[in-house]
């Protein structure tokens, strides 16, 4: 895993963050006090059941909600700010090539990289494809490989291998893990899933289901090796996810 620097950490303050009533529905209490830093190249990882507020937290970070109390620090890393979503948000009149090309501004040097960041992913050959042309977990590679061409500063990922097949899932975590390996970068990754919080992560925020808080911040134990060891990863899960 990638070293830990304490200068020019991401900090995080959100006193309260609340839905507010639209019809019959009441206002909701959201997020509420919570204050994090997150280390320049480390790999956070927030988790917590459906409704925690995991989704709403990373939205703040990036800057895509503004309606809360509280304050974002992304320090030097403020401009460049990547963010994979669930969906891969590929254009479906430009081919593979075309969707990764787009990232990038005109005359941008980046643009030479672009067939070598395909072969990263296993996407070469698909490379003049639509995206109607390729199976789920080959757009999701598809976004991961667009994420990184643009060398982001902060990777922000909002639960970006859901509801694929255990395989496909598993061969997409083990390409983010190489990706960034390669082009470290902070990464803040949300997930629902402990197995996979613990795969990827170098340290794991819970929130707390019903209370709009932080439960749980620990950091995870195991080598990259370890990480591949299924026995090892359960032994995790039951020590970080005990309480």
């Amino acid at each position: 895993m990638n070293g830990q620097d304490a200068s020019g950490a991401i900090r995080v303050a959100v006193k309260r963050k609340i839905f507010p009533a639209v019809g019959d529905r009441e206002a909701q209490l959201v997020l509420q006090d919570i204050a994090f830093e997150v280390a320049p190249r480390s790999f956070l990882v927030i988790t917590g059941p459906s409704g925690c507020g995991k989704s709403t937290l990373l939205n703040i970070i990036a800057g895509l909600d503004r309606d809360y109390e509280g304050a974002i620090d992304l320090g030097p890393a403020k401009d460049g700010v990547t963010f994979i979503f669930q969906t891969p948000r590929l254009l479906p009149w430009r081919t593979l090539y075309e969707n990764i090309a787009l990232a990038l501004p005109d005359g941008d040097p980046r643009h030479a990289e672009i067939p070598a960041m395909l072969d990263r992913v296993g996407l070469r050959e698909a490379q003049n494809a639509y995206p109607e042309m390729l199976s789920l977990g080959m757009q999701r590679r598809a976004a991961l490989a667009r994420g990184f061409i643009l060398e982001p500063k902060i990777l922000l990922m909002d639960e970006p291998f859901v509801s694929l097949d255990d395989p496909t899932a598993a061969s997409l975590r083990e390409l983010l893990m190489d990706l960034w390996r390669r082009h470290p970068t902070t990464v803040i990754f949300v997930t629902h899933d402990r197995s996979e919080a613990i795969q990827l992560g170098t340290r794991i925020l819970r929130l707390a289901p019903g209370q709009a808080s932080v439960a749980q911040d620990v950091a995870v134990t195991l080598t990259d090796a370890q990480r591949h060891d299924r026995a090892a990863v359960l032994q995790e899960q039951s020590r970080i996810f005990a309480i």
